[in-house]
C-alpha cells in the first residue's frame, strides 16, 4: 500500500459524494468534533443542526475543519480535509438566498435533518430544537489516498 495526495477533481468528487463528514471547531483552546450531515456546491458546505455547543464554539470561533472519508477496508481509503470559516445562515433578509440554497442541497440526501433536528436528551434535559443553518466558506482543501504498492 502507498498513501498518495488526491487530485483536486478527486477531492471535489469525494465531496460531492460525502454524506457524513467530522467537523472540528475549537473555543478557549478546547477542540470539539461532530459527525454532521453536509452538502457541498463548489464553494461551500452546507450543513443544518440545532443549538448547542457546536454553534456556541462556532460562533466563538468562526476558524473550522470537516473531515470526510471513504473507507473500504484498512488498506483502502480516501480522506479529504476541510478548513474554512464557519457562516451562519439567519433568518435575515441577507441570508434568505443562502438558506434556500441550502436547504434544496441538503434536502436532495435521504433524512438530511437527521441528527440534527430530533429529540435529544442531554444531561437528562430535553434540548431545544432551534434550527440552525450554517455554511462552510472552503478556504483550503488536502486529501490523501491509498492505493495498491508494487
Amino acid at each position: 500500500m502507498i498513501i498518495t495526495e488526491m487530485t483536486r477533481q478527486e477531492i471535489r468528487e469525494l465531496l460531492e459524494r460525502a454524506t457524513i463528514g467530522r467537523l472540528a471547531c475549537a473555543k478557549d483552546d478546547q477542540p470539539y468534533v461532530v459527525p454532521l450531515s453536509f452538502a457541498y456546491n463548489g464553494v461551500y458546505l452546507y450543513s443544518f443542526t440545532t443549538s448547542g455547543q457546536k454553534v456556541d464554539y462556532m460562533r466563538a470561533n468562526p476558524r473550522v475543519c470537516v473531515e470526510f472519508d471513504e473507507i473500504s477496508a484498512t488498506n483502502q481509503w480516501q480522506s479529504v480535509v476541510v478548513i474554512g470559516r464557519f457562516e451562519e445562515l439567519t433568518k435575515g433578509p441577507d441570508d434568505i438566498d443562502a438558506r434556500s440554497t441550502a436547504h434544496a442541497l441538503l434536502s436532495k440526501k435521504a433524512e438530511w435533518w437527521q441528527p440534527g433536528y430530533v429529540k435529544t436528551i442531554v444531561k437528562e434535559h430535553e434540548r431545544s430544537l432551534e434550527p440552525v443553518y450554517f455554511r462552510i466558506a472552503i478556504t483550503e482543501t488536502s486529501g490523501h489516498k491509498t492505493e495498491k504498492g508494487e
